[in-house]
């Protein structure tokens, strides 16, 4: 088995693609303020990218994720949302596995592949969805649109893992389950605040 097709298969069990919150978000059953929560508190999550990248020394990449970060604060103010610290205890814990795992070169690019292969196809569901059932204003869409297709995060990664130690190939497993898991929690938190309550 190859290292993608073992962390891919990390990744099958929290694919948030199958996540209630997501799936609501496509089917258009999702409430506005249940975006408005998400995008305030996952916008935390967002602004740590940046960070990861520096780990890794692509400070290309870093920029592109300040930028992107930049379109996310876009989404939020159409949204009326503001990002600021998270108030949800799952998505703290997101925040708190980003900064642990984003200190070390081969536990970033496990948890930055356990995000950035998965996003391309998240990033198109949520834009279809907003397309499709909310009537948003259009700053709501360029995060998504710009994502939607951007494969090239998770191709860096897989060309790095190449260069690793089986050591340090372990690590980058464990990183990709970690924050694999916490991205699911961190859904589950909004969910439960927006949707469920």
């Amino acid at each position: 088995m190859t290292t993608k097709q073992r962390l891919d298969s990390i990744l099958e069990k929290w694919d948030l693609l199958k996540h209630p919150f997501y799936q609501a978000w496509s089917a258009g059953t999702l409430p506005i303020d249940a975006l408005k929560v998400y995008a305030a508190e996952y916008g935390a999550f967002i602004n740590t990218l940046e960070d990861g990248w520096k780990t890794l020394g692509d400070l290309e990449t870093a920029e592109e994720e300040r930028e992107h970060a930049e379109l996310w604060e876009q989404f939020a103010v159409a949204l009326q949302a503001q990002i600021g610290v998270p108030q949800i205890a799952q998505t703290k814990e997101l925040i708190k596995a980003s900064q642990s795992l984003f200190a070390s070169p081969a536990t970033t690019l496990g948890a930055m592949y356990a995000f950035e292969a998965q996003q391309p196809a998240t990033a198109k569901s949520k834009l279809d969805g907003l397309k499709t059932h909310y009537s948003l204003p259009v700053e709501v869409e360029p995060y998504f649109e710009v994502h939607s297709s951007n494969w090239h995060e998770s191709e860096k990664i897989l060309s790095a893992l190449a260069k690793l130690s089986p050591e340090e190939q372990a690590q980058v497993e464990a990183a990709c389950a970690r924050m694999a898991e916490s991205l699911w929690n961190a859904l589950t938190g909004i969910h439960e605040k927006t949707c469920l309550n």
